[in-house]
């Protein structure tokens, strides 16, 4: 072969390439994705040599790696998206990203038509769920419904955790691609579910974990269905509330109480995978035995002990202490530790009967040993009723004042208004009862008895000044002397004070009144006003009488009597009616 003929074979060979790159460079758009060498690596940009006319340009940073470093080198093969044909530059705009990101929708959309499973990782917390990573790092939408089984309250401690999903929606054109993890629980449960109830049958002991508590129980997951372990059937002791025994996660080892194939309903039993405590009470707890326990609860009428799990004591508020039943938050409080002693076990109704004061010395026994009826006791005021005040006489020991025993005169119906609480009263012991450990005492027995008296003081027909206490409706009653009383019945008042007694006779007025009956049984004084007017009246009037029959004899005139004879007058009669009243 010549020289020229080389020539013209190697023109030729250069002319082939070039019509064949210009042929593939009409082929190339936008949007394809082709295969290039790299060919150069700068510090902004890597060139791509795509075969078109022009070389193509990717952004550096698409190429880094997690160490943040540019992981390509000349001559390494890669997948490119053609962008944009020639730049101002005169080259090609490629991106690999876009590349790689579309090559895995394809992948995705492979997978959704296979009903395959898709590994993901949750990256971030989003309005309605979460997002997730997938393959290449598309981001996939996790809908909160499609998290669990159950709504999750906090969202955020599944972040970077790493599940399988199933694509629930998938749109490639809008770049939209939902996931579910649900339906994979589902899909689980539900064979478990059926593996468990094909074995489960009441009275069998089984394993589970906590998955829910409530106030009255806690649902445990036997394995793809749940039972309930209410709270009630915990245990053989006290429980307030279920979170105090368990917390969500924990296994469990319990019984089936009850089960309902048709309704799938399972009752669950914890303390009955345990012994009964109260089967050994009566052996463990006989009467007299000193226990200590620990106080769980009060009641107005006393307190609950719990003497171990399981088994629970009553101390009522009548075995706290040996004086007059105090108020049991006033003895004890929760969660104090106390000795007691044991006076009543009850194993059918599961009940004790505890004690407090038992273990103490009885008061009583050194009162009784100290007092006896007719010895005065000085004490303070420890409570006080509608019928009574009730005084301390030693610590322990009270004793009760009626209130017909507080005064001799009055009719005291509240004794509040006499006394307080902490008044310091002095007393006399009336009658003790050994047996009701009772003591009845007095205060008006500490001094004389008025009516013995009241009679010869103030017979029948006594005319004396009296102080106004108060009006009723029915009369007045009047003040005879201190603490002595009396009535005047509204008949008994003058015709115009019975009128208005109210107001013409006020509170301290001072008045006569006849004394017109005394009964010392009843203890009651009736007197009168009315009486008492009169008698003024007619001594009034035969003043004026006298006065005239004085002046007509001194003028020589006489009365003629009826027969016209001489005789007495009608001054004369008064006269005699007035030396009478007086003699009276």
């Amino acid at each position: 072969m010549t020289s020229t003929q080389a020539v013209s074979t190697g023109e030729d060979t250069f002319a082939s390439l070039f019509e064949a790159t210009l042929q593939q460079s009409d082929s190339l758009k936008e949007g394809d994705i082709v295969q290039g060498t790299v060919i150069r690596v700068n510090r902004d940009t890597v060139i791509v040599d795509i075969g078109y006319k022009s070389e193509g340009v990717i952004p550096a940073h698409e190429f880094i790696d997690t160490s943040g470093k540019v992981s390509v080198n000349p001559g390494d093969r890669v997948d490119v998206l053609i962008e944009a044909k020639e730049n101002d530059m005169g080259l090609v705009a490629l991106s690999k990203e876009k590349a790689d990101k579309l090559k895995v929708w394809d992948e995705i959309s492979d997978a959704c038509e296979r009903d395959e499973l898709i590994s993901g990782t949750i990256t971030a917390r989003v309005k309605g769920g979460l997002q997730v990573s997938i393959r290449g790092g598309v981001k996939a939408f996790l809908p909160g419904s499609q998290v669990d089984l159950r709504p999750v309250r906090n969202l955020d401690k599944l972040i970077g955790q790493t599940f399988e999903f199933k694509v629930i929606k998938f749109n490639k054109k809008r770049g939209n691609i939902v996931l579910s993890r649900r339906v994979l629980l589902e899909k689980e449960r539900n064979e478990l579910k059926a593996q468990t109830l094909q074995k489960l049958e009441e009275g069998m002991v089984v394993r589970g974990t906590i998955k829910n508590i409530t106030e009255y129980g806690a649902f445990v997951d036997l394995g793809g269905i749940d039972g309930l372990l209410h709270i009630t059937d915990m245990s053989w002791g006290r429980v307030n509330h279920p979170s105090e025994v368990f917390k969500i996660g924990d296994e469990v080892t319990v019984k089936v109480l009850r089960y309902n194939a048709e309704t799938e309903r399972v009752s669950l039993g914890l303390k009955q995978t345990m012994d009964d405590p109260w089967e050994h009470a009566k052996e463990s707890y006989p009467i007299g035995k000193r226990i200590r326990g620990k106080v769980v609860s009060l009641t107005d009428y006393g307190a609950f002990v719990e003497m171990e799990q399981g088994i629970e004591g009553l101390i009522h508020v009548s075995e706290m202490s040996w004086g007059k039943p105090k108020h049991p938050s006033k003895v004890v409080e929760v969660g104090q530790v106390v000795d007691c002693q044991v006076l009543e076990v009850d194993t059918e109704a599961k009940r004790i009967s505890l004690g407090l004061k038992q273990l103490q010395a009885d008061p009583w026994n050194q009162f009784a040993s100290k007092y006896n009826p007719g010895d005065i006791i000085r004490g303070k005021v420890r409570s006080l009723t509608d019928y009574g005040v009730f005084v301390g006489i030693e610590d322990g020991v009270d004793g009760m004042v009626h209130k017909s025993d507080l005064s001799w005169t009055q009719r005291i119906n509240n004794p509040a208004d006499l006394y307080k609480k902490g008044d310091e009263v002095e007393a006399i012991i009336l009658s003790i009862n050994h047996a009701e450990k009772k003591v009845s005492l007095g205060i008006k027995q500490l001094y004389e008895d008025p009516w013995l008296r009241l009679p010869d003081n103030y017979p029948v027909g006594t005319i004396l000044e009296v102080r106004v206490k108060s009006v009723a409706e029915f009369g007045v009653f009047v003040e005879i002397e201190r603490g002595v009383e009396g009535l005047v019945h509204i008949s008994e008042l003058p015709m115009d004070v019975a009128a208005d007694p109210a107001g013409l006779l006020k509170e301290g007025t001072i008045v006569k009144a006849e004394i017109i009956s005394m009964d010392p049984n009843e203890r009651r004084i009736a007197l009168s006003l009315k009486r008492v007017a009169e008698r003024e009246e007619d001594v009034e009037a035969m003043k004026f009488m006298e006065k005239s029959r004085e002046d007509t004899v001194g003028g020589s005139r006489k009365s003629v009597g009826p027969s016209g004879g001489s005789g007495a007058t009608l001054g004369d009669v008064l006269k005699d009616k007035l030396e009478n009243l007086t003699k009276e």
